[in-house]
């Protein structure tokens, strides 16, 4: 029995993402996450996860239409978001008009795997609006709806800032939803892929998925830098405050990984080049110069190497996103690793309800005694 969060355990056979934790390598279906992120596009990345395969010029196309003719919420999904915006994180509306959403689609295909990627395109497409309309009711204004033929990232940007992005910001955008879109067997896909083992459809396994993302210590890594860095102001008040979590000997948010834990998470590697790209543009160098400076003082003192969630949480407030959205803005990528691992679940001629077992520690067997025998 594994006693550290089946740490090393293999629980499936997986064809969609490879992690060499030795080496600080990472493949979407054998293509290296630097060339995805330098070349690609999301809904290029999307397709191959899907599909394991790149598309052709003419499969991109459709893909690409499919998901953005989704990018609308039925009037009862909108009229819940209304009603719960200003009470309900992000996280919370987002799991919940996932799960509604699954009462007003009415794609009956006799093919489940038809019938599930269907289900994924839909999702992929509808969640930047669920964000986005969260966003802009809490903000008091109308969302923007974007033109039919703009990429995902330019549509989640429109919607979130209100005009569209430049070439840059669109750049950025996309290399954030490909660098978030898969990770292996992480929480939320590994609860996705049970419950898909059950054979529930597309909405109960992505409820599941957002519901354990939406856990402090899955998602929200980056939520918490950034709100470290929001208290420090500077370098030496970041050096402070890791000083202090050191003495404390707690976790210091965006650092470390279970499988990277003798080098860099190469996301992490390139989140940090666009972090120093967009301070420079953006006037915030004094706040990027606070990661270096942790980032120093944590390997100096610790020997860990910053994760994905760190540096990413300095290019989400150079582009002015905010701390509430970060978490949302990973379940928005990750939509695609969730919908592939749901899809290769239900490939699998083996696929069986997962169902372990515990091991009993509890009391030995006891006799029953009546109540009126039972002291108080």
């Amino acid at each position: 029995m594994s006693e550290d969060g089946l740490k090393d355990v293999v629980a499936c056979h997986s064809g969609i993402c490879f992690i060499d934790g030795e080496k600080g390598r990472l493949l979407y279906r054998g293509y290296d996450i630097r060339d995805l992120a330098k070349y690609s596009t999301f809904e290029e990345t999307a397709y191959l996860l899907l599909y394991g395969k790149l598309p052709n010029r003419c499969e991109l196309g459709i893909f690409s239409r499919r998901v953005a003719d989704e990018r609308h919420l039925e009037k009862p999904i909108e009229n819940l978001i209304k009603e719960f915006a200003d009470i309900a994180p992000a996280m919370t509306i987002l799991r919940t008009a996932v799960s509604a959403s699954a009462m007003f689609d009415c794609n009956h295909d006799a093919d489940k795997i038809c019938r599930l990627k269907s289900q994924a395109m839909r999702l992929i497409g509808q969640l930047p609006v669920i964000v986005a309309q969260f966003y802009n009711r809490k903000k008091g204004v109308e969302m923007i709806r974007p033109g039919p033929n703009v990429s995902h990232a330019e549509a989640l940007f429109t919607m979130l800032k209100g005009r569209k992005p430049s070439d840059y910001e669109r750049k950025i955008f996309d290399e954030c939803l490909i660098l978030h879109a898969e990770h292996e067997l992480n929480a939320s896909t590994f609860a996705a892929r049970v419950v898909t083992s059950t054979d529930a459809d597309m909405y109960a396994a992505m409820t599941a998925a957002i519901g354990a993302l939406s856990g402090p210590r899955h998602g929200g890594a980056n939520e918490q830098v950034a709100l470290m860095m929001q208290a420090a102001e500077d370098e030496t008040g970041i050096a402070q405050i890791i000083v202090k979590i050191l003495m404390q000997k707690k976790k210091i948010p965006g650092f470390g990984h279970r499988v990277y834990q003798r080098t860099t998470d190469p996301r992490a590697l390139i989140l940090k080049d666009r972090a120093r790209e967009l301070a420079e543009k953006t006037g915030k160098m004094d706040f990027y110069k606070m990661f270096e400076t942790a980032e120093e003082m944590v390997y100096e003192q610790k020997g860990l190497r910053p994760n994905v969630d760190f540096y990413s949480a300095c290019v989400y407030r150079c582009l002015e996103i905010p701390t509430e959205l970060f978490t949302p803005m990973f379940a928005i990528s990750r939509a695609a690793g969730w919908s592939a691992h749901v899809l290769e679940q239900c490939r699998d001629d083996k696929n069986k309800i997962m169902r372990p077992r515990a091991e009993y520690v509890g009391e030995a067997e006891q006799p029953y005694a009546p109540l009126h025998f039972r002291k108080n």
